[in-house]
Parts: C-alpha cells; sequence; structure tokens
C-alpha cells in the first residue's frame, strides 16, 4: 500500500458509514410508512406481519455495522495522526491533515493556508514522498 492509499483508508471509512446512515435513515421513513385505506372490504392483517420486525431487525443490524466501522475510523485515524505526525515540516503536517483527517477539499486548504492550489499540490507531493520514507523505515 503506497502512502496515498494508507492516508486515504479514514475517508473510504468515513464514506462507507456515511452510506450505512443514509440506508438507516431510508428504512426509518419505510417503518413509519402509514398509509390508510378506507374500504367497506374486510382487512386482511396477514399480508405481512413480520414486515416492520423485520425492518427493525435490519436498522438494528445497520447500526451495529456503523459502530463496528466508527471503530474501525477512530483507529485508522489514530494511526494516520502517528504516521503524519512524524513529517518534519508543519506545512506538510497540516496539508496531510486537513486532506487526509478533515477531508477538505484542495480549494479549501489552499484557501486555510494562503496558498496557491497548485503550491498545496506541490507540498503534498512532497509531503507524500516523506510519508512514504517513514512508513518504508517503520517496515523495517
Amino acid at each position: 500500500m503506497n502512502a496515498k492509499e494508507y492516508l486515504g483508508q479514514a475517508y473510504r471509512i468515513d464514506q462507507r458509514i456515511d452510506n450505512k446512515i443514509k440506508q438507516v435513515e431510508s428504512l426509518h421513513e419505510l417503518a413509519t410508512k402509514a398509509t390508510a385505506t378506507l374500504s367497506d372490504m374486510p382487512v386482511n392483517h396477514s399480508k405481512n406481519p413480520h414486515s416492520i420486525e423485520d425492518i427493525i431487525v435490519k436498522i438494528v443490524g445497520l447500526e451495529n455495522e456503523i459502530n463496528a466501522d466508527i471503530d474501525e475510523l477512530v483507529t485508522t485515524k489514530q494511526n494516520i495522526v502517528r504516521i503524519i505526525k512524524k513529517v518534519a515540516t508543519q506545512d506538510y503536517e497540516t496539508i496531510l491533515e486537513q486532506r487526509y483527517l478533515c477531508f477538505y477539499s484542495w480549494e479549501q486548504i489552499a484557501v486555510n493556508m494562503s496558498f496557491s492550489i497548485q503550491h498545496v499540490f506541490r507540498l503534498h507531493n512532497l509531503a507524500l514522498k516523506e510519508i512514504s520514507r517513514i512508513m518504508k523505515d517503520e517496515s523495517k
């Protein structure tokens, strides 16, 4: 795994969490939908008596997965912070933290640091080289 892939792990986990949260919200909406039908015909209550229970089980399962993913995200971010803290240059550290821990866009990083976007790209590339060296040294 190269430096960029390593640092990008947290973002992918965060996206997975967001997707599962959206699924839970969708299931909550589905569970709370109620439509009233007025009719003289007798109602068949045995269509799917477990549908709400099935939805609740799915919600609980997804919420458990989200909690596990959050634990994984926290651990991953701690490992990324540990590596980033080893870079020698404060600007490298700031760029890496904003990009890989805060998930800021390149434009936002440039604005935050009062740099041109090209300068941010250049510093990012240099920071990645240093991260690669650190990771290589740690793997020995």
